[in-house]
């Protein structure tokens, strides 16, 4: 336990502000901003803290700075944290990406037709729930934030998005991911009655695990299918294009940046160690998914029209990349898998909040509405060039080195599969720099020239975004180490329950000697 509850404040905090913005007269735009800015910064605080905290030792404990309180003991619901090196890098992802977030979208709402205090107050709670499942560590505790944090994107998406289908990509996300919570809620009840009323993450993990077959089965598909759903894994996927495209662009960022790793993120924590057998069972299968995932979702995103619709198809082919680096079970991949889900969070954000920038001066998200935009906007286009390059893997950005070890671990794993995935690479370049030279190159679209906006480079409020997200992306990119003696503990923890002479598991409050 730790002196000060830091797991706890870093939750409580978000929630706080959210119900302060949202109290806030809808007329006080600027009180609003400014206090959900604060707030967001005193969580960018406490994460730092936490991290500082953190052992970053191979003996130390799985789940470090670890708290609980009594909720309703007779269900063995308790609020219970814990941070382990994976969960600590969704928490720094997070924790530094929103107030990104909301300065990006500073300038974006209308305050005439759209309450500007109540847009901030959800990003807020959107933090928290977000935030929260990183940190839970009982299952139901998990389930309840999984499913909360889809209202405020709800809102998000659907009263404040573009476009006349923002309803459509709403409402299909919210069933989506409620139709796989639910899925999820029939097998945490399963695992809870075959445990003998067990809710706590350590006690399932340090327990027996289920005999292999049958129950373990289903009991991973419901869990799987529900995070795959979340990821989101080819086929799973398709609600994604659709919401990317109609939210706005600081909070597409969230969503594909942070939001969508939690489902990958609860593979590792919930699946592998929950259900070894299962997943060895259906690891096969999962691969050949998200292989077909990474070439499909590239050759659709060259395709796009729209540009935050392209965005989001590269997402879906890096998240195939997670898929296999995770079901490759070397720790060269899993490792990689798990930077891939920060460094992606990082390359993501920026494009997506680039994309936003430059939808926002010309009044459209079509690629043919652009042309020799780079003239007026060098600057704009410079950042545009670089998120889009890091995205794609260059080699001195973070996401090169995330890339470079999944493929590494998977090809000693299996060959054929690390060899198609790297097809994905090439079809990463063309639908970039496509991207890039239709919007920023070539001849000058003279509709351009007649717009005041479309001559406005990077402000001050702009610069100030995205340089951090620029200076993190090439910092990681030439010196990744920090990651990797964060996360290599969690990934060994984890690994064990899927190799083939699994170490012995500590209980919980035990060390790895």
């Amino acid at each position: 336990m730790t002196e000060f509850p830091l797991l706890s404040a870093l939750v409580v905090v978000p929630l706080i502000g959210a119900i302060i913005v949202a109290s806030v007269r809808r007329e006080q735009a600027d009180v609003a901003k400014w206090t959900a800015l604060g707030f967001s910064g005193a969580v960018a605080v406490i994460a730092a803290a936490i991290a500082l905290s953190f052992d970053y030792g191979s003996g130390a404990e799985w789940l470090q700075l670890t708290e609980s309180y009594s909720w309703i003991p007779a269900w063995d619901l308790n609020l219970s944290w814990g941070v382990d090196g994976i969960a600590l890098l969704m928490v720094a992802l997070t924790a530094g990406l929103t107030p990104i977030a909301i300065l990006a979208a500073w300038r974006d709402l209308d305050a005439v037709h759209r309450s500007v205090p109540t847009f901030f107050a959800l990003i807020l709670a959107l933090e928290a729930a977000m935030l929260a499942t990183f940190v839970a560590s009982n299952v139901l505790l998990f389930y309840f934030f999984f499913e909360a944090m889809l209202v405020p994107m709800y809102f998000l998406i659907g009263s404040y998005g573009s476009g006349t289908r923002r309803q459509y990509a709403a409402v299909k996300f919210f069933l989506y991911s409620l139709l796989g919570g639910l899925l999820m809620l029939v097998a945490v009840i399963g695992l809870w009655v075959h445990n003998g009323g067990v809710f706590d993450w350590q006690t399932l993990v340090a327990s027996e695990p289920l005999e292999a077959g049958g129950l373990q089965n289903w009991l991973f598909l419901g869990f799987f299918v529900a995070f795959a759903i979340k990821a989101p894994f080819f086929p799973f996927h398709t609600w994604l294009p659709d919401a990317g495209g109609a939210a706005p662009a600081s909070i597409a960022a969230l969503l594909v940046g942070v939001m969508d790793k939690i489902g990958t993120f609860a593979i590792l924590r919930y699946c592998l160690p929950l259900f070894p057998d299962a997943t060895q069972t259906f690891a096969p299968w999962i691969i050949a998914m998200s292989v077909i995932g990474v070439i499909y979702a590239a050759l659709v995103a060259i395709g796009q029209t729209d540009l935050k619709r392209l965005v989001a198809y590269t997402s879906i082919a890096h998240f195939g990349f997670i898929g296999v680096g995770i079901f490759a079970f070397t720790q060269a991949s899993a490792t990689g898998a798990i930077l891939y889900m920060f460094n992606h969070g990082l390359a993501t954000g920026l494009l997506f909040i680039v994309v936003g920038m430059l939808a926002l001066r010309r009044g459209s998200n079509t690629i043919g509405d652009y042309g020799g935009a780079a003239k007026t906007l060098p600057l704009l286009a410079g950042v545009f060039l670089f998120a889009g390059l890091a995205s794609l893997s260059l080699p001195g950005t973070a996401p090169f080195i995330s890339e470079f070890l999944v493929l590494l671990g998977a090809f000693t794993a299996n060959e054929p599969v690390a060899v198609v995935a790297t097809l994905g690479i090439i079809l990463a370049a063309a639908y970039v720099l496509w991207m890039y030279q239709r919007t920023m190159q070539g001849a000058r679209n003279p509709v351009l020239d007649e717009m005041p906006a479309m001559k406005r480079d990077l402000t001050i409020r702009e610069k100030a975004l995205v340089a951090p997200l620029v200076v993190a992306i090439i910092g990681f990119g030439f010196y990744p180490q920090p990651l990797i003696d964060a996360v290599e503990p969690a990934v060994d923890n984890t690994l064990q329950f899927v190799q083939d002479e699994p170490a012995e598991v500590p209980a919980a409050g035990e060390t790895n000697e």
